[in-house]
């Protein structure tokens, strides 16, 4: 048996402390400014990081492409991290396999460090395809960001 990719492990540093940070990737004000790969909006959720539970996200591409992710928000542990639970969802709603992300939250010189740890990913072209999603999405979240 061969080691495969089935993570995706990426970071960024934000000009902001880590309260702040922490403040953007959790309350669905600021979350919704940023989630998802550049040139997808979020149309309709229940994206509330700052608490355990469900939370769901619908999604639109520019050319109309919809798209469906959930999952349980596991721990919030403010500021340094929170984890959740992730799935996508098929064109006829049903729930796809479970993976689970952690943001990771650490003082970095005058700023913060965000690491993103998504595991358990089912297949290495969905750990790559994931990789190519979350390094976009965070590209959006540093030209929000303030």
């Amino acid at each position: 048996m061969s080691d495969v990719l089935t993570a995706v492990q990426l970071d960024r540093v934000f000009p902001v402390s880590p309260e702040r940070l922490f403040a953007w990737i959790t309350q669905a004000d600021k979350l919704l400014q940023w989630w998802g790969p550049e040139g997808i909006d979020v149309y309709d959720h229940a994206l509330d990081l700052t608490r355990t539970g469900a939370y769901f996200a619908k999604m639109r591409g520019a050319e109309g492409q919809q798209y469906h992710v959930s999952g349980h928000v596991t721990h919030v542990t403010p500021p340094r991290s929170v984890g959740f639970t992730w799935a996508w969802h098929d064109e006829s709603g049903a729930r796809g396999p479970e993976s689970h992300v952690n943001f990771t939250i650490e003082p970095d010189g005058t700023g913060a460090r965000l690491r993103i740890n998504h595991q358990d990913l089912p297949t290495p072209e969905l750990a790559e395809s994931h990789a190519k999603g979350w390094t976009s999405t965070l590209n959006k979240l540093a030209s929000k960001i303030d």
